[in-house]
């Protein structure tokens, strides 16, 4: 296989990726959902083999479960396993913050700043799908713009697992945590005041984690409806 052609599997293998990873932080893939190679492969239109690459980087990842005689289901989590997630995440998310007050760059802000102003539009146009998923995706540059790469892969897998918790567990399907709180983190980053950044931090998953409670799991969802709709 020619590099050209090695490069644009991978972008595939990358977009079919994303768009599940996306689904989860969209809250669209409640937990127990059954990933179907066959049917994610007519969606996609790819085969089983590239479906399975997929589907055992997301079991790496903690946010599917791969079983040899009922194939893969996105990854439930016990109370008490979730109530674990949150208080590493909560580790994690300050530990984040920390380095960032010391090594994120202008142009990191500013790419922060934009998915600020995405996720509040979302908001206001009542697009609660993609307010979640920005909401998400913030956390995840943040950690990324941190500086250290490790904390990175941990909050990478964490945010996401807290998706499928909140999707399993939340008690109030339209509560939404307070728009400006990433906004106000970020001012205190800026200012690289590690105290009031760790504080606001720790306030703000707080109100994630306060979304959830113990209750019944979803009806199963339509894999073609959700990747159909984007």
């Amino acid at each position: 296989m020619t590099d050209v052609n090695i490069a644009k599997t991978q972008s595939r293998d990358a977009a079919i990726y994303g768009k599940v990873f996306d689904a989860l932080l969209e809250q669209k893939l409640a937990p127990g959902t059954r990933l179907s190679e066959d049917k994610l492969g007519q969606v996609f239109g790819v085969s089983r083999t590239i479906i399975r690459k997929v589907l055992q980087r997301l079991e790496h990842e903690g946010v599917v479960e791969i079983h040899r005689n009922r194939g893969a289901i996105v990854a439930n989590t016990s109370y008490e396993q979730a109530k674990q997630t949150f208080e590493a995440r909560r580790t994690v998310e300050l530990a984040v913050v920390q380095q960032a007050c010391k090594h994120i760059q202008p142009k990191h802000i500013e790419q922060l700043r934009l998915i600020t102003i995405e996720e509040q539009q979302a908001r206001s146009e009542g697009d609660q799908g993609r307010a979640l998923r920005l909401s998400g995706e913030w956390h995840l540059l943040l950690a990324e713009f941190c500086g250290n790469e490790f904390l990175a892969r941990f909050s990478r897998s964490l945010v996401s697992r807290c998706s499928l918790i909140i999707a399993q567990y939340e008690v109030d399907t339209h509560k939404l945590c307070p728009q400006d709180e990433h906004t106000d983190i970020l001012n205190a980053i800026i200012k690289k005041d590690e105290k009031a950044a760790t504080r606001l931090m720790h306030a703000h998953i707080q109100h994630i984690e306060s979304k959830i409670d113990i209750r019944d799991n979803k009806e199963e969802p339509d894999l073609a409806k959700i990747f159909a709709e984007g």
